[in-house]
Formats: structure tokens, C-alpha cells, sequence
């Protein structure tokens, strides 16, 4: 019996445990679940499968079929967004549970297709939005939830940063965010908001947008995009509408919410891992939460929400794959506003 064959059998006498992880792409964000996995679970053998050389990494490969015989439990698929449909179309095949970096793919197609796959095998499929594990929007959200501000009845979302101060030690023009081809610009890379606007609210079902090159960085995609949409509220509560503006540009980091209701405004500031709130009789904002967690919190929690998930523990808090098509659904339907200058409905 050949040494690839054993590790399957006996993996398949234990298929919840993870003992081997896949990891798709070996850029930032791969290096960094790499380094996260090596620290939370020792014991968990990693391999990489990328398309160039592997140069001194451990246990990699360039192959698919070779990264298959490795008998991954799972895999962190984190190359680039345009490439990741095709790569977990044949890990789903192959039983692989997946989570997959935001955004779930550059474009819708084929996204269901993959969902139907992971469900007729079985697998598990998360899209890695890691915000989610934020406490301080765990609470912003809650505290929506609860009715802290009453009924909702618009919200207002900003995010910015200035691209090249993102990964200071690469060339930005090299990276991801910069490239067209890649499943770059502002609306795919900063999709996070489009992820935890629909999380916390209701899903979207109308948008128009303006979607544009602002500045002079060298890059080939967006990298400003405002838009205005209209999400379905609670039963008893009619649509509410929703700002978002997004940047490549700004050099004063930001990210924040506001949700403005009849009981008054919750605010989240992402940067800042703080929660304020003012009530509608006071004009001043109440510091309610204030935490700023470390780069790796949200990384580590949601890695484990995952092995744990394999594992059988219940997980309702990470992205799933329908939610993940679902954000990609609103980009699409802002470039198709702002290029045919129309409102956009989203079924």
C-alpha cells in the first residue's frame, strides 16, 4: 500500500479532526494564516500550493494533483480573487472543506456552482471577512439587534486608506489591490463593508453608484467608489438607506459606521475598536466600548472558528458561501449603475 493511500484511510477514520491544512497562495495573507496556524496548532502538518517557484518553502507545491496527495482536512484558498473558483471547484471535489479570503471571487459567476458542490460533498465553505470577529462590531451589532437606536433608518459607512501605505515594505503597484487582473480596486478589496452592512442590517436589494480613479497612483482599477443603497429592514421596519464611500486615497486611515434611528445614533469606529452612542435628547456621543485588538486577533478567532466548525461545533458567525456571492452580487450591480448610469435592483 503506497504511504498516500495510508494517510487517507486514516484520515478518513477521523475526519473531523484538521491534522493537514492547504494553504492556497503565499503572499501576505497567506504567510500570515501560515504563521498563525504554526503558533495555534503545532501539531497541524501545513503545505502550500502556489504557481511559482517554492523556492525555501516547506512542504509546497505547484501542482494541484501533488497538493491533493498531500490529504489536506481543509484549505485557506488566498490568491488572488480571480483565481479562486477554479482552485476550490477541485478541492470541493476532493472533499476539502474551504474557507476562502474575501472576496469569495472577482465576479459572480460560477460562485453558486461552487456552493452546490460544497453542499452535495458535504464541505464546509466560509469566506474569510474577518471583521465579523471584531468585539467591537460584535457589540455595534447587538446592540442594533436589541434596538438601541430604535427603529434604523439610514446608515452611514466610510472606509479609507492610502494603498501604498497598506504593505509598506512591497511595491503597491505589484500587489493585488492595484491590478485589474487580479481581482483588484476599491469595491472587491474593501468589501468588507459591503460583508457587515448585510450582516447587521438586511441585504441589499437596490444600488446606485459612482465608481472611479480618483488619483494619480499607478494602478489599472478603482480606487474611490460611493454608493447608495437600499436594504431591506425588519418587518416593522421600512427600507433603510445606506451611504458607503470607500478609498484608496486618504491618508488618514478610517473606518467607521453610523445608524441613525429614532432612538438616536450607534457609531463603530473600526480603527479605533470603539462603540459611542447618542441618545436623540443629547447632542454629545457616549463612549460605550473601547478595545483595539491586535493585528492577528480577528485572523486567529476566525481560523479556529473553522477547525472548530470541521470539528462539529456549530458556526453561524462566519461568512458563508451564499453571503459571500452576495457581496460580490452588490459590486456587480454598483459598476453596472455607475457604467449605464441606472439604479440596479438585486434579486
Amino acid at each position: 500500500m503506497s504511504m498516500s493511500k495510508l494517510i487517507k484511510i486514516l484520515c478518513m477514520n477521523n475526519n473531523n479532526t484538521v491534522k493537514r491544512i492547504l494553504i492556497v497562495g503565499y503572499g501576505n495573507i497567506g504567510k500570515r494564516h501560515s504563521d498563525i496556524i504554526k503558533g495555534l496548532y503545532p501539531e497541524i502538518a501545513i503545505a502550500v500550493l502556489r504557481q511559482s517557484e517554492c523556492n525555501s518553502i516547506e512542504n509546497c507545491f505547484v501542482s494541484i494533483d501533488e497538493a491533493i496527495e498531500f490529504n489536506p482536512n481543509m484549505a485557506i484558498i488566498a490568491n488572488p480573487s480571480s483565481l479562486h473558483i477554479d482552485i476550490a471547484m477541485v478541492l470541493a471535489k476532493n472533499s476539502i472543506h474551504l474557507l476562502i479570503e474575501k472576496p469569495i471571487s472577482n465576479c459572480t459567476s460560477n460562485i453558486q456552482d461552487l456552493i452546490d458542490i460544497c453542499v452535495k460533498k458535504k464541505v464546509e465553505l466560509k469566506v474569510a471577512y474577518n471583521l465579523r470577529f471584531l468585539p467591537c462590531l460584535q457589540l455595534f451589532r447587538n446592540l442594533i439587534k436589541q434596538g438601541k437606536v430604535g427603529k434604523v433608518k439610514t446608515i452611514q459607512a466610510t472606509v479609507g486608506q492610502y494603498l501604498p501605505d497598506w504593505r509598506p515594505k512591497s511595491d503597491y503597484r505589484a500587489t493585488v489591490s492595484a491590478q485589474k487582473k487580479l481581482g483588484g480596486g476599491v469595491l472587491l478589496e474593501l468589501s468588507h463593508e459591503i460583508d457587515y452592512i448585510q450582516w447587521i442590517f438586511g441585504k441589499v436589494k437596490c444600488v446606485t453608484a459612482i465608481v472611479s480613479r480618483q488619483s494619480d497612483l499607478d494602478i489599472d482599477v478603482d480606487d474611490t467608489a460611493s454608493l447608495l443603497m437600499e436594504i431591506d429592514g425588519p418587518m416593522e421596519n421600512k427600507s433603510i438607506i445606506a451611504s458607503l464611500n470607500m478609498d484608496f486615497i486618504r491618508h488618514d486611515t478610517t473606518r467607521n459606521c453610523y445608524a441613525i434611528g429614532d432612538k438616536g445614533t450607534l457609531s463603530w469606529d473600526g480603527v479605533n475598536g470603539m462603540v459611542q452612542y447618542c441618545p436623540v435628547e443629547s447632542n454629545s456621543f457616549e463612549v460605550l466600548y473601547s478595545n483595539q485588538m491586535n493585528r492577528n486577533y480577528t485572523y486567529e478567532q476566525e481560523i479556529q472558528a473553522f477547525i472548530e466548525l470541521i470539528a462539529g461545533k456549530d458556526n453561524t458567525l462566519q461568512t458563508s458561501g451564499v453571503e459571500g456571492l452576495r457581496v460580490v452580487e452588490v459590486v456587480e450591480a454598483a459598476r453596472k449603475s455607475y457604467s449605464e448610469k441606472i439604479f440596479v435592483n438585486i434579486q
